[in-house]
């Protein structure tokens, strides 16, 4: 066996920080960022790297180098850190954060499909049987649902194809909104669209009437932490690395630095070519589609800046919108495909199976089918409650993201309040430690107490700020879904406690 590893190639520091990097940067976090706050997203974004990215990443490798040999995963770590039951609830609650997700995505995945066909978002027309533009996405999310479901339970090989080709697409257009946003400066003979007038404003205050408030600039940190998200998945690459001792601190440390002003200099790119009022203060931008408005002005922007005619510009607008569109489109299909099963199957395969009701868990074909029918079944429930909850098109998606951001934040904490267990443990020799960044227990805990309070700070503002504007029902529903979720989980293990662990 040691033959055969040491003849697989190892990650080099330059290899280890791209698999990083394509794994955490997303593309839409930059335009809806300066959506938000305008340049002053931009040391949030910083500040969200340096107290949450690089402290949390470091945790993450930690749990993948002792645990690199378990297959359940976030719930292996925990329940070898702390013990089954609180892995279940939190691995439960990490589960339940793609359901919320899944919600938001299946209702928002039409706004790039509308932008492929059309060039620009229609779906505030769109009308199925008399019903509103929010009520009707609800039904073609409904319907989408029913689909990935069925076509998932029957093998999806060919399928997942789609996100390596979204991927590469989606990689491109980080491309042309930096170079695009080069040239029209270039052409403008270095005029901002985006002016800055005074530094210590353009960079501390939002443009955005919405964000000008502590407890909504403070909300906005959820944002910025969420752009950061999917750490996951670097623990599991610390045994492949190449003298992972000090090529992954190294490696983390500068993925963190790259991520952070690749974030940084998107955003601040975003006003090389749009002007917050004149674009994106209008009726009809909201979360769900400013990142295709802003590719669209891009366009629009460069064939201005060119010299061309008003309808040409418009026309190169539509252009870099439809590819936009697609790019996003296929990039949101692939993922679609794979968490509809992936998250769910590691949460079945990690836990005790007696845990699950009746045929719950049975996985045929490698697929959990059952539960995957319980799933949809779950989130076409939520998906209703959210579409036909009487919002508006704005209202609606800015509901979602929050929604998204705080359940896909939530398990952070959960991750990172275990690790000084795991710490003592490793400590003790109890774990072995081929790596190992936190020397010593105080170092550890006062990086794990950095991280939740900093999480915790965010979704709290998160969750409080709509019901300081009279939006009651959204802080409601912010809080209900992870309570709900907790609760499920805490009956589920209790139960089998009861039964099957007094046997």
């Amino acid at each position: 066996m040691s033959g055969n590893n040491n003849n697989v190639k190892k990650l080099t520091l330059v290899s280890l920080i791209l698999m990083i990097f394509t794994s955490v940067f997303g593309f839409a976090n930059m335009p809806r960022a300066f959506y938000l706050m305008g340049y002053a997203a931009i040391p949030w974004y910083i500040l969200s790297a340096i107290l949450f990215f690089i402290p949390y990443a470091f945790m993450m490798s930690e749990y993948g180098a002792a645990y690199q040999n378990e297959t359940g995963g976030i719930y292996s770590w925990m329940e070898r850190s702390v013990g089954a039951k609180y892995a279940f609830i939190s691995t439960f609650m990490w589960y339940a954060s793609y359901i919320v997700w899944m919600v938001s995505t299946s209702s928002s995945l039409w706004i790039p499909f509308s932008n492929a066909i059309f060039g620009y978002d229609k779906t505030s027309e769109w009308s199925i049987l008399g019903l509103n533009a929010t009520q009707t996405l609800g039904i073609l999310a409904v319907i989408w649902i029913i689909v990935v479901t069925y076509v998932s339970t029957k093998g999806i090989e060919k399928i997942t194809k789609i996100t390596s080709v979204g991927g590469s697409a989606v990689a491109l257009l980080n491309i042309v909104l930096l170079v695009g946003g080069i040239i029209v400066l270039f052409l403008n003979k270095g005029k901002l669209a985006q002016p800055i007038v005074d530094i210590s404003k353009s960079f501390t205050v939002s443009p955005n009437p919405a964000y000008k408030t502590m407890i909504s600039i403070f909300s906005f940190l959820a944002y910025a932490i969420f752009a950061f998200g999917g750490l996951e998945v670097i623990g599991g690459l610390v045994d492949q690395t190449e003298n992972a001792e000090s090529t992954f601190p190294k490696g983390v440390t500068i993925a963190a630095v790259v991520i952070a002003i690749g974030y940084s200099i998107g955003i601040f790119a975003c006003g090389l070519f749009t002007n917050w009022q004149n674009v994106l203060s209008v009726e009809g931008v909201h979360m769900g589609n400013v990142a295709y408005i802003l590719m669209q002005n891009l366009g629009f922007e460069l064939g201005v800046a060119f010299g061309v005619g008003a309808d040409t510009a418009l026309t190169i607008g539509l252009w870099i919108a439809r590819f936009t569109g697609l790019s996003m489109f296929l990039a949101l299909s692939g993922a679609f495909f794979t968490l509809t099963y992936s998250p769910l199957k590691t949460l079945i395969q990690g836990s005790p199976q007696e845990v699950w009701p009746g045929n719950f868990a049975k996985i045929e074909n490698g697929m959990p089918i059952n539960a995957m029918k319980v799933q949809a079944t779950i989130v076409i429930v939520l998906i209703l409650l959210v579409s036909f909850g009487g919002k508006g098109a704005s209202e609606f998606f800015s509901l979602l993201v929050s929604m998204t951001n705080v359940a896909m934040t939530i398990p952070y904490v959960l991750l990172a309040a275990a690790f000084p267990a795991f710490k003592k443990k490793q400590l003790k020799g109890e774990v072995s430690s081929p790596f190992m960044v936190y020397k010593t227990y105080s170092i550890s805990l006062i990086a794990t107490v950095i991280v939740c309070i900093v999480v915790s700070f965010a979704n709290v503002f998160s969750i409080i700020e709509p019901s300081l504007n009279g939006r009651m029902l959204d802080t409601i529903m912010m809080i209900a879904g992870p309570l709900i979720f907790s609760l499920i989980a805490f009956i589920l293990y209790s139960n089998y406690e009861k039964k099957y662990k007094k046997k």
